[in-house]
């Protein structure tokens, strides 16, 4: 990051500096929340998790070289500098929007219910063609990693790409507040976190709150095939991007041809040019991910070249739809996280595989009073791709095997992973391919070692 003096920091974020006054002219070259990864010259955030205080790391923070440290209570008399805020965590994302205000950089903000992680691959490998990119790195797209990625940001860097996650609302609005985007993006509206927003309505509302924080001038980029995202025609006087299937879209796609696991061709119209792409990881929601990786890439200067290498060098990230190919089987590994919308194009990845199909579905969370419906759709649709035998692992995935059963398809229910881990082999088959897919919170990854292990 760009060094900032510790004047800067207590300014910035509202504290009382206590220490020696030559000091506050001194520059933090890093801020970090995790005590270890201390280095000497940071600034220490201490934040109170569930189990742990950071607060409690602080004499052994300054102990391994931290310049400064922030806290919320007084620390007496100690032999180094420390600032005290109301509280840590806003004060993270004060100095964060301090610190992203005095940058000559581009920002582009992804969310959306579904697709935020690889569209947001997607727009970074299509922008790195032409520019030097920062990118969100694996799940810091939350209040507290949100701010941490902006302080990544480096001189060389031109543009940033930022995925925003949230669940509640007002959530959107804080962190579009720290990132400022010139281009807000989102993918789509689904069936997610409706245990706090209600409905899909709610969940717009909620992602939209984006735009209040938005640069002059920004750009705003949706998916116009969404029946909700549609009906943003204008914001504070800004008429949206949009792309999806229809030719009236400002990007669109034709001719697409699934290359069943190997991918997707498509050509892909932005005005007046064309390109003709080979989108290398599987699914039909890719061509979306792409269309916006292009519309961004397009805006922003790209040649039809620079944004066809762009698309076609993008590499799948652990847990997204992820092929592992093992001696025995060939694995999507696309257990990060799930909801009904995401789980659906999973299945429709894996109806694309010319063998035994298998779908290990674990529970979704955070889908409020119609949780038990939306497991039971799924484990219909399940059937209704033609799935040969779908694994169903947790409490609520009953409902998702009754819904297979249902609907005349195969399902087995096991109460836990280790119940499963017992009938494995037995299950599974030589050439199988396997989708594994499930909230984060079911922790499937340990499913995903197990598939690789077997012989």
């Amino acid at each position: 990051m760009k060094a900032m003096s510790l004047r800067e920091i207590a300014s910035a974020c509202a504290g009382d500096y206590y220490g020696s006054a030559w000091k506050l002219d001194e520059q933090v070259t890093s801020v970090v929340i995790d005590s270890r990864k201390a280095e000497k010259g940071c600034l220490f955030v201490p934040i109170k998790g569930a189990r742990v205080d950071g607060h409690s790391f602080i004499p052994q923070v300054m102990e391994n070289g931290a310049l400064c440290t922030l806290t919320e209570q007084p620390l007496g008399e100690v032999p180094y500098s420390y600032i005290v805020v109301e509280s840590c965590e806003k004060a993270l994302k004060d100095l964060a929007e301090h610190y992203r205000k005095a940058l000559d950089i581009k920002v582009v903000g992804i969310t959306g219910s579904v697709g935020k992680t690889s569209t947001k691959e997607m727009i970074a490998a299509v922008l790195s063609q032409k520019y030097k990119v920062l990118k969100t790195a694996g799940n810091f797209n939350n209040e507290i990693g949100l701010p941490l990625t902006i302080f990544n940001i480096r001189e060389e860097h031109e543009i940033a790409v930022l995925e925003m996650g949230i669940n509640h609302f007002g959530e959107m609005g804080r962190l579009a507040k720290v990132a400022r985007p010139d281009i807000c993006v989102i993918t789509n509206i689904g069936l997610c976190h409706l245990e706090n927003l209600g409905d899909r309505d709610g969940v717009l509302k909620a992602k939209t709150e984006m735009f209040s924080y938005k640069q002059p001038n920004a750009k705003i980029v949706l998916n116009g095939d969404d029946d909700k995202l549609i009906t943003v025609k204008e914001w504070d006087g800004y008429q949206p991007l949009y792309f999806g299937l229809s030719t009236d879209m400002d990007a669109y796609a034709e001719d697409i041809q699934s290359l069943s696991l190997r991918g997707t061709k498509c050509t892909l119209h932005l005005g007046e040019d064309t390109v003709s792409v080979l989108i290398p990881i599987p699914g039909h929601h890719m061509v979306y991910n792409a269309l916006a990786g292009a519309l961004i890439g397009h805006e922003l200067g790209l040649t039809s070249a620079q944004i066809k290498a762009g698309i076609e060098s993008l590499v799948p990230v652990s847990g997204r739809n992820n092929l592992i190919e093992t001696e025995k089987f060939l694995i999507i590994d696309d257990c990060y996280n799930a909801n009904p919308i995401s789980t659906k194009a999973s299945l429709d990845v894996l109806a694309t595989a010319d063998c035994r199909k298998v779908a290990i579905l674990g529970d979704m969370f955070e889908l409020g009073e119609n949780e038990k419906q939306l497991h039971y759709e799924v484990g219909v649709y399940a059937a209704k791709k033609e799935v040969d035998v779908a694994i169903c692992i947790g409490k609520l995935s009953e409902e998702t095997a009754q819904g297979m059963s249902d609907a005349r398809g195969t399902a087995i229910h096991f109460e836990t992973k280790a119940e499963f881990f017992e009938k494995a082999e037995t299950l599974l088959k030589k050439g199988d391919a396997i989708l594994v897919k499930a909230s984060h919170g079911m922790e499937f990854p340990e499913i995903v070692e197990k598939l690789k292990q077997m012989k």
